[in-house]
């Protein structure tokens, strides 16, 4: 035995050394491999922003010469001679680097830093501040063709990872609802795709979920998330945003009709400056309009630059994939970007005018789209009310000032109109009191011919520029009060590309087109990043994580892409077809990869256990959106209807307390209205519905790269206790005693497949059974209340709540 071990211990030191051997040969990327590293742990000292001793660990130059010590930190091709490795491999916590507060690095960082000063410490740039290169698809390692399949099998197969199995076709189509239209299929709708053999059974699935207007209620609501989409201002106040609702609409209804993801850029960053600009464009150009607003800022100067820094943070994350805000205040600590580059992108920014001024909430943030001859009447009408208002006024005047003095002040009040009711005519003359008489006479008149007109419709939007806006400088410290050198709109130098291209044309009157040479820069099909971020978020959603971990982040810090060649593969392609979001989900979906189960492979599961290489498919919990909707769906009271207001549903007096003024703000919708989806849902900042808050709905306030998903204590106590729940899980008991009628055995398993879409076992059956006898023999409870109990009990059931 002693032997055999002695065996199996010189073999295991032999696979080792030799592991390591070969890892060492390997050849290092320093983009992959090696600036992850530095970037965490060496850059806060050694990096763009700070150089320590003189030494800079970001760039070649910088980290081969001389230091101020005399020493050199890198010598390439020679790791021993390296001041580098003796100081992270030192044990005096003086001496060592990272310094002695900070964890060393692990041996295998310091391993792969040995490889890559051995092979030359070649220093090449960050993969996504590289164009987009053409990837040529591997050749197929599995039974699969698909595309997508053969990247990753590739993958799989070079790691030795087996792929889970292929789910079975009902947990397939319920997860295939959900992702595409965010709501669960019917039991009919289980059962015929079951039943359907044809080999085109998934693929015109696919197609009926990708045409239905449901469609763009789930992927629209993800892009809200990005563009911190609400419909208040936030701080004390959290004034409403009016038209915000249109904004949301007009999101959902671009995914409805699948426009080019370019295009849908191009409008919400330009569209009021568009030559054609039309109710579409205006209405994608609130986009600027929906972060915060303080409506009484202690420094007017600072919030309109943090006003500004909102917009440039959503741009800067949300489509580009950078942290550009890090460089509001000075260098960026990480990322190539000096803090010129912050600038010059609010430079493009700089003749939009603040959300509104705490006198006038209209001027700056609604146009009004009504036709000409519609807006025009409009102001004939209001120009001759205020003229003759105007010599009402005056004529009531020489009336007041005969009044009392104690009436004279109330005139100056909101009593005015009932004063003047009661007293004027005793304070005029019989000639003048006529004449008023025939002006209130003609008041009349004139507003009811107003009112007669067609409405005039107004949206959110940028409806007023600065048309001579102040000079743009660099912010010293980020301190709006002290200007540094002046700054001109351009774009990161990080993407060396040329200076920005002006339109000469297509520009509306009276705008300076910055934002459209802006707009026609990041949807250009040559930036490096555009469409790297948009096809990483649509597989976000379907896979429960991006090819690049940190949707909102590219740089240096974000996490690499699991998948480089896939990432980069579908971004052209999705350049290719157009920028068409509904092709590129069809893509993924009708992979094997999307298509396999959450089955637990156990070499693959100790090997993976973050399933980094896609070996399985994540299982997930629904979303806040689909919590609900999911329970108004399965209870038979969802209301399908689509666009429109927003709703408000009903709110407990606890919940309306939360306000610093109970309730302020929040309306009281039909319980029809309640019903609709919850993308519908009156986005309030200070006051969002605990449906929502205890599901992990996101901040409105910044960004949102991607939601949590929690499982904590909030969540079992609103779906057991939750007055929302209860309701809906009588609504449950009388569709079940509707559909199912009496029998028992028919009532569970008819709530099992609402809930589920998967027939359900006996087993599941019978428990189901033993739970209403013992409501009822044990506690006493009523047919009807055990069954009422029993439809709370299938809401809360894993299979519910969770997306296989």
């Amino acid at each position: 035995m002693l032997q055999f071990l002695a065996c199996v211990l010189s073999l295991l030191c032999f696979f080792t050394a030799e592991s390591l051997q070969q890892t060492c040969a390997a050849e290092v990327d320093f983009s992959a491999d090696i600036r992850p590293v530095l970037a965490r742990r060496c850059y806060a000292c050694h990096g763009p922003a700070v150089q320590e001793a003189g030494l800079g660990l970001h760039e070649f130059e910088a980290a081969t010469k001389e230091t101020e010590s005399g020493t050199f930190a890198i010598v390439p091709g020679k790791w021993d001679e390296s001041e580098l490795a003796a100081r992270v491999l030192a044990t005096d916590a003086d001496l060592r680097m990272p310094p002695g507060e900070h964890e060393p690095l692990k041996p295998e960082e310091i391993e792969l830093l040995k490889a890559w000063v051995n092979q030359g410490a070649e220093y090449n740039q960050h993969w996504a501040f590289q164009p987009v290169p053409q990837v040529e698809i591997p050749p197929a390692t599995g039974a699969s063709q698909h595309p997508i399949d053969r990247f990753i099998d590739a993958q799989l197969k070079q790691k030795g990872l087996q792929a889970a199995p292929q789910a079975d076709r009902e947990t397939l189509l319920r997860r295939l609802y959900y992702d595409l239209i965010g709501l669960p299929p019917t039991p009919e709708e289980v059962a015929d795709f079951v039943a359907d053999a044809s080999p085109q059974a998934y693929e015109n699935v696919v197609d009926k979920l990708l045409a239905s207007p449901h469609y763009g209620e789930r992927w629209g609501r993800h892009w809200l998330d990005v563009v911190r989409y609400a419909e208040t201002n936030s701080f004390e106040r959290d004034g409403a945003k009016p038209n915000a609702w249109k904004f949301r609409d007009y999101v959902i209804n671009s995914f409805n009709e699948d426009k080019p993801y370019d295009q849908f850029l191009r409008e919400q960053l330009a569209g009021d400056e568009l030559a054609d600009a039309n109710r579409e464009t205006l209405i994608a150009s609130g986009f600027y309009r929906l972060g915060i607003w303080d409506d009484e800022p202690a420094d007017p100067l600072l919030a309109r630059y943090d006003e500004l820094d909102s917009i440039v943070t959503t741009i800067g994350q949300g489509m580009l994939g950078l942290t550009i805000n890090c460089a509001r205040c000075h260098e960026h600590k990480i990322d190539p970007m000096p803090q010129e580059d912050y600038y010059k992108l609010v430079a493009f920014l700089n003749d939009l005018t603040p959300y509104a001024t705490r006198s006038d909430a209209h001027t700056f943030s609604q146009t009004d789209i009504s036709s000409e001859e519609t807006r025009l009447r409009h102001a004939q009408l209001e120009e001759q009310l205020k003229a003759l208002r105007q010599r009402m006024y005056e004529l009531e005047q020489t009336g007041v000032v005969k009044m009392e003095a104690a009436d004279q002040r109330a005139s100056e009040t909101r009593q005015r109109g009932k004063l003047l009711r009661q007293k004027l005519r005793d304070y005029l003359s019989a000639e003048d009191w006529a004449r008023y008489e025939i002006m209130k006479q003609e008041e009349r008149g004139l507003q009811g011919e107003k009112n007669r007109l067609p409405a005039q419709e107004t949206v959110l939007s940028v409806a007023q520029i600065n048309p001579n806006p102040e000079q743009m400088h660099l912010l010293m410290r980020g301190n709006p009060h002290v200007p540094g050198d002046p700054v001109s709109p351009g774009f990161p130098e990080l993407f060396a590309g040329p200076e920005p291209e002006f339109p000469a044309s297509g520009v509306r009157e009276g705008r300076s087109g910055n934002r459209i040479a802006l707009a026609n820069w990041i949807a250009s099909p040559e930036n490096r990043l555009t469409s790297r971020v948009m096809v990483n978020r649509i597989w976000q959603h379907h896979f429960g994580r991006g090819i690049v971990r940190t949707p909102n982040n590219f740089g240096l810090l974000g996490a690499p892409p699991t998948h480089p060649d896939l990432l980069n593969w579908l971004a052209t392609e999705f350049v290719h077809q157009g920028w068409r979001m509904k092709s590129l989900h069809k893509l993924i979906v009708t992979s094997e990869a999307y298509k396999r189960s959450s089955t637990a492979v156990e070499s693959s599961l100790a090997q993976d256990p973050n399933n980094d290489n896609f070996w399985r498919f994540d299982l997930r919990r629904l979303s806040a959106e689909e919590v609900r909707d999911s329970v108004l769906a399965v209870t038979g009271s969802l209301n399908l209807s689509l666009y429109g207001p927003s709703i408000y549903p009903e709110l407990s007096p606890e919940v309306l307390a939360t306000q610093s003024k109970p309730g302020d703000g929040w309306g009281k919708s039909s319980p029809e209205d309640q019903n609709r989806r919850s993308v519908y849902i009156f986005i309030k900042r200070s006051l969002i519905p605990p449906e929502l808050t205890n599901f992990d709905f996101p901040d409105t306030d910044i960004t949102c790269e991607a939601r949590f998903l929690t499982i904590q204590p909030s969540q079992a106590l609103a779906m057991m206790n939750g007055s929302f729940l209860n309701e809906q899980s009588a609504r449950f008991a009388d569709r079940l005693r509707s559909e199912a009628g009496n029998e028992r055995n028919a009532q569970v398993k008819l709530a099992l497949e609402l809930v589920s879409q998967h027939t359900p076992s006996t087993e599941d059956i019978n428990d189901g059974l033993k739970l209403m006898e013992q409501l009822q023999q044990k506690h006493q409870l009523s047919e009807e209340e055990s069954l009422r109990l029993f439809c709370l009990y299938a809401l809360n059931l894993n299979s519910f709540l969770f997306v296989d």
